[in-house]
């Protein structure tokens, strides 16, 4: 990996090179999504079916589209026992997380028949996109259902491309099963989302839309936000580990590796306050990829994307830390408890040579669905609160709104609002 010193300069540099990264800068696709988007919200399953016989070789009909009770019980016998007992294991972690960040209505009432609360609500139906194809990914079906089953979402409904047989990948099967998708369909892509966002005759329409996926998947998400809701716009994957003198350089480098592998365009960020453990990282990761199986895709990751970026303290190794934003953070240092204090922007933060990222990918329980590309300095993880939404309760009695009356109708007409201003002086000029 290329090491550099950190200056003004290269962290300009830097900064300006994983911007290049993000799905906001792939405008030659955006025609050809927003033809999909246009032609399936015209033609529905006419549309959906063509262009999945189109894109995934599968031929798809109304009477296959939904996948079957017997199709997941099927999945099951497919599935090694081992990893079904791993599944079950994540997913208890990860309800047991979500559990804890329900928020519920609550109302405060006053003497003189003032009422105000919050009243907050799950939405009705919401739609979970599920990446096909050669990789499976059960981790983010359990990621993506789980919160809005524990929000209490009505009715979820799922969508993942099908392979060329018109069969659904077991393993993704099992784990919706298991997390608990009311029904799944078999399309994917942009024509996915659009049948999401409008509804067609087979799939019908949600109210929010979560997921990640491949650049048209996001930016059909992107392009459908105010039909429905979305979560993000997730770019490629990224780490950035936080080290000093004392981190083993063995794991740092096989940390950075994990997300390497992801793909071409993932980013791997090393910054250090140590110039020895920067080139032990380097020399670790070398070693690392020769044994690896996907090590040419790491290999491109770390030549287009890959750091090292020595700082002269550890005060600023924070500072770009913060700055980058990245959607994994680890933190690797003699104190990182206190590090973490000093952490404003990062999608998840790993603390401490035993908390590598993939625990979070997999099992730990917090959400793997980050904000990626610099948005975690206003964005946060994929949580129930995705799936709620929340309306304010007012409620006065004649007493209560008597003596503020004047008040509010003083503000309306500063405002030349008269008739706001009426609305509340009419219940008491004496004229009922």
């Amino acid at each position: 990996m290329r090491i550099e010193k950190l200056d003004q300069t290269s962290k300009e540099n830097l900064l300006e090179d994983l911007l290049r990264r993000s799905p906001n800068s792939y405008g030659t696709y955006e025609a050809s999504v927003r033809e999909i988007l246009g032609n399936v919200k015209e033609k529905k399953d006419q549309a959906l079916f063509e262009y999945t016989e189109r894109f995934d070789g599968a031929k798809i009909t109304a009477d296959n589209i939904l996948v079957t009770e017997e199709e997941i019980r099927e999945a099951y016998t497919l599935v090694d026992d081992q990893l079904l007992a791993v599944i079950r294991k994540s997913k208890q972690n990860i309800e047991s997380y979500h559990q804890k960040q329900m928020q519920y209505s609550w109302f405060d009432s006053r003497p003189d028949g003032t009422i105000l609360g919050q009243k907050v609500t799950a939405l009705k139906r919401v739609g979970v996109y599920v990446p096909g194809g050669k990789a499976a990914y059960p981790s983010s079906v359990l990621m993506n259902i789980i919160p809005a089953k524990t929000a209490g979402v009505d009715e979820i409904i799922m969508v993942t491309p099908p392979g060329k047989d018109g069969r659904v990948t077991p393993t993704t099967l099992v784990a919706a099963k298991e997390a608990g998708a009311d029904r799944i369909y078999k399309a994917g892509g942009a024509q996915a989302v659009a049948a999401l966002a409008y509804g067609t005759e087979s799939i019908p329409k949600v109210d929010k839309i979560v997921g990640p996926g491949n650049i048209y998947v996001a930016l059909a998400k992107k392009a459908v936000y105010g039909h429905v809701s979305i979560d993000s716009i997730a770019g490629p994957s990224e780490i950035l580990v936080l080290a000093d003198e004392t981190a083993n350089p063995r794991y740092v480098a096989a940390d950075l590796l994990s997300q390497a592998e992801h793909d071409e365009m993932a980013s791997a960020i090393l910054v250090t306050t140590s110039e020895k453990l920067a080139k032990e990282v380097s020399d670790w990761t070398d070693r690392f990829i020769k044994e690896l199986s996907r090590g040419d895709i790491i290999q491109k990751s770390l030549d287009n994307y890959g750091h090292i970026l020595i700082a002269g303290s550890m005060e600023e190794a924070i500072e770009t830390a913060n700055e980058i934003a990245s959607e994994h953070l680890e933190i690797v240092t003699a104190n990182p408890f206190e590090v973490m204090t000093k952490i404003r922007n990062a999608g998840a933060i790993f603390i401490g040579e035993y908390s590598s990222e993939p625990l979070g990918d997999y099992f730990a329980g917090p959400n793997h669905v980050l904000p990626t590309n610099g948005t975690a300095k206003f964005f946060s993880p994929l949580s129930v609160d995705d799936f709620l939404k929340k309306s304010s309760i007012i409620s006065y009695s004649r007493e209560a709104l008597e003596k503020i009356h004047t008040d509010i109708e003083a503000f309306a007409r500063a405002e030349h609002l008269t008739a706001h201003a009426n609305s509340i002086s009419v219940r008491f000029d004496g004229k009922d």
